[in-house]
């Protein structure tokens, strides 16, 4: 028997999700929680095989709880169900070793099959986000890069870059012509469009 705790926000779709489970023969609903606190508090009382957690909920996130169960070194796998498909949410669950990364509009067959395969030890992800899980494109650009194009994109000057993060303008270029490198991008406002583009300024 799989054991499964459900986490959603929205009670008419985790009313759903537990009817769909439940017809399972090999699946038990162990818990259904509201936000994440009582995700995680229940993650603790009953120790679930799986943990479907909404990716947006109150109190914790699903991605806060992700974090969480790996801190404490539960052995509930989990699964983050979710209407996202950004870039940086997918990034953040796959840091955290998330088991599974399915949208919303999983048929309900291919979700019972997914945690299925989860609880035999395998990763899934939804066909459509399989794109954006690809190594090869990760962010190459520091924090204090992502800062600069943030502030281009607003369409700040030079001085007033510098002015707004403290440093000289020599400075600044020195982060642009970097960024339009990496990018190879012809001017800032092309290195902030393509970095957008990626999903590295979300």
């Amino acid at each position: 028997m799989i054991r499964v705790l459900i986490a959603e926000d929205q009670t008419m779709l985790r009313g759903a999700l537990c009817t769909i489970l439940d017809m399972e023969d090999d699946f038990e609903v162990t818990g259904a929680a509201s936000h994440g606190e009582e995700a995680l508090q229940m993650i603790q009382d009953h120790e679930p095989d799986i943990a479907l957690l909404d990716i947006e909920m109150p109190l914790l996130t699903g991605i806060e709880v992700l974090k969480e169960i790996r801190r404490l070194q539960f052995p509930t796998k989990v699964i983050i169900l979710t209407t996202f498909s950004k870039r940086i949410y997918i990034k953040e669950a796959w840091e955290h070793q998330v088991d599974g990364y399915l949208l919303k509009d999983t048929p309900s067959e291919e979700l019972a099959r997914n945690v299925r395969q989860v609880y035999k030890g395998q990763q899934v992800v939804s066909p459509s986000l399989v794109s954006q899980t690809v190594l090869n494109d990760e962010n190459e650009l520091t924090g204090r890069e992502i800062e600069v194009l943030l502030r281009v994109e607003k369409g700040y000057s030079t001085k007033q870059i510098s002015e707004a993060m403290h440093l000289t303008n020599g400075t600044i270029r020195n982060y642009l012509s970097e960024t339009m490198n990496k990018l190879d991008a012809q001017n800032r406002t092309e290195a902030a469009f393509i970095a957008r583009q990626k999903g590295w300024l979300d």
